[in-house]
């Protein structure tokens, strides 16, 4: 089962400050450790699902390849 997952840009466009600890763990999970910070993902339900958690706080862009 090989299925083709797009690139994506992720943005932290929010500062954690006053966050639950679990929206912390997820963008640092994501990769971001400093506001305005950009990370690249492949985009699998598992990703996706994170995205879900924290999309208050970030800002999502498909990559062209």
């Amino acid at each position: 089962m090989s299925e083709s997952y797009r690139k994506i840009a992720v943005t932290q466009v929010r500062s954690l400050s006053g966050r639950p600890e679990t929206h912390r763990r997820t963008m640092r999970a994501l990769g971001f450790t400093k506001n305005q910070q950009t990370r690249y993902h492949t985009e699998t339900p598992t990703i996706r699902g994170m995205l879900y958690q924290v999309r208050h706080l970030v800002d999502v862009s498909e990559v062209e390849e």
